[in-house]
């Protein structure tokens, strides 16, 4: 048992190795007694740990262990902060937003509805409505940017060039819708609409050799027997009324294509793109609305309209020329903003609001079964529009 106890100096020998390999710097000197209690040397005059020994020492000790680690920390940025403060949601702007762009464009719309139905009741010309209707937003566009109330586009020649066919088909689908809403109900002629994306799909397979799933396919279905459903049982239907709409509809689809195709690339602001397009389909619109209608049948109707109406008639022409490009504008801009599934989501709500507006303003009597119809069409609206985004 003697034998196991080490020599003390041994052991004392071991401990001075030991503080030997401590740097000099971060040994601290021994504490004098003073009766009971350990006085301690004055304070050095540099720290006895400062940041730069920390450091040659953590450094020493990470080469002797041939580890070399950084030690710094950087936040988790995908993890929310937990510091006890309510930080609003980014996305609850934007969806303020689209909420505010979604309610002013079905406002915009059943007004414009109304007061166009209003006057084309009073005055069947539909070609001068709708050239009156382009020169109004035409108008106030210009005046917005001459005074500088919106910044005018930068365009060239090959931009109004693009634009042409756009323009065109734009022209020919809403003479052609003013032309149906002149013959039959407002309702009626929003539920053939909704017949837009059997179009659609008919027109990108036969001329631009698109292929589409079979959902797509299916989803078409409802809609076009809904529409049949509604047409054939419809009390007030006329055939100039029913094409007008069917012709708007095919017309559009040639509009969104030739603007896909042609303004890639063009750096104009959804308000200018359609600025620009109402003053080019104005100037398209004008020489056929003489030619077809004239100035004499449109004095003739205008006095017969003032002297029935009074006037508010005129009112009537004003309001449905300024909101047709309020509403217009509106979507346009809302594109910039919005998905192309939550546009066609909100297009089809557009039309249910002015279906609904239409029939309690103008208390168009309406069959259960044509009630139906419509109903059929527009949910084979919204089915598609899902469909066809999913699969994007």
């Amino acid at each position: 048992m003697i034998s196991s106890i080490k020599p003390v100096s041994s052991s004392l020998t071991a401990i001075a190795g030991v503080r030997r390999s401590i740097p000099a710097k971060l040994r601290f000197s021994p504490l004098p007694i003073i009766g009971n209690f350990q006085k301690p040397n004055p304070l050095p005059q540099k720290p006895l740990l400062s940041a730069q020994n920390l450091s040659n020492f953590t450094l020493a000790a990470a080469q002797r262990s041939g580890v070399f680690r950084v030690g710094a920390y950087e936040a988790d940025r995908s993890r929310p902060i937990e510091i006890g403060i309510d930080v609003p949601d980014e996305q609850s702007g934007q969806k303020v937003k689209i909420g505010i762009y979604f309610a002013t464009w079905w406002a915009l719309n059943v007004v414009f509805n109304i007061y166009n139905k209003k006057v084309l009741n009073a005055f069947p010309y539909p070609w001068l409505t709708s050239t009156l209707s382009l020169a109004c937003g035409s108008l106030m566009m210009l005046v917005s940017w001459v005074t500088g109330v919106a910044e005018a586009p930068k365009t060239d020649l090959d931009f109004w060039k693009t634009l042409f066919p756009v323009a065109l088909a734009h022209t020919i689908g809403h003479v052609a819708a003013t032309v149906s809403m002149s013959k039959v109900a407002v309702s009626f002629t929003h539920i053939i609409k909704s017949s837009e994306p059997a179009f659609s799909v008919l027109v990108s397979s036969l001329f631009l050799g698109e292929a589409f799933p079979l959902p797509v396919y299916l989803s078409l279905l409802p809609i076009i027997g809904g529409c049949a459903l509604a047409a054939v049982t419809e009390l007030n239907f006329n055939m100039i009324g029913f094409m007008g709409a069917m012709i708007s509809n095919l017309a559009f689809v040639f509009r969104n294509i030739f603007s896909k195709k042609g303004m890639e690339g063009k750096s104009v602001s959804g308000m200018n793109y359609y600025a620009c397009l109402s003053m080019m389909s104005l100037l398209i619109v004008t020489p056929f609305a003489i030619a077809v209608e004239g100035p004499q049948m449109w004095a003739a109707g205008w006095q017969n309209a003032v002297s029935q109406i009074g006037p508010n008639f005129v009112w009537w022409v004003v309001a449905q020329s300024v909101f047709y490009h309020l509403y217009n504008q509106v979507s346009y801009m809302s594109l910039n903003q919005i998905s192309p599934l939550t546009f066609s989501v909100g297009n089809t709500m557009k039309r249910i609001s002015v279906i609904v507006a239409s029939i309690i303003i103008f208390q168009n009597p309406v069959k259960p079964v044509n009630a139906l119809g419509a109903a059929i069409a527009i949910l084979g609206t919204f089915i598609y529009s899902q469909v066809k985004n999913a699969k994007q």
